[in-house]
């Protein structure tokens, strides 16, 4: 165990997400993995500018976030996962059937850092892990 406790935080609205940051907050939680939600995705920038207000460091799963000013995100390259779906599709147009096609995860992670967001929070990001990420906004 590394010690640390699990909280679970939901929203389903603005005002939802207001309220999260607001127990986050209460609960002097350490550091926010925002999960993969429709929801979420189209609120990147206001998930973004909670945490820095609220000193939450995040991590989100889609580079927009840390383009809209959010600390990390760390998962699959959409522009990947795009190539993969038109292949798809050119295979299945060309005869191939859906149902025989393999299933493929993604292979290509993405690890974006907003550094003027660290510094904003008070963090200094380890040299090793600069050097894995794929971008570094400044």
């Amino acid at each position: 165990m590394l010690g640390f406790q699990l909280h679970v935080v939901q929203a389903q609205t603005e005002r939802g997400i207001d309220e999260a940051f607001a127990d986050l907050v209460q609960r002097q939680i350490g550091g926010l993995v925002i999960a993969t939600d429709v929801f979420f995705n189209s609120r990147s920038e206001q998930l973004a500018a909670l945490s820095v207000r609220h000193v939450v460091p995040a991590i989100y799963q889609y580079r927009e976030f840390a383009a809209a000013g959010g600390l990390m995100s760390y998962g699959s390259s959409i522009a990947e996962m795009y190539r993969t779906v038109g292949t798809y599709v050119g295979r299945v147009l060309k005869g191939e059937k859906a149902a025989d096609l393999p299933v493929q995860q993604s292979t290509k992670m993405e690890l974006i850092i907003n550094l003027k967001t660290a510094k904003a929070l008070g963090l200094t990001v380890p040299l090793p892990l600069l050097g894995r990420a794929e971008e570094v906004i400044e």
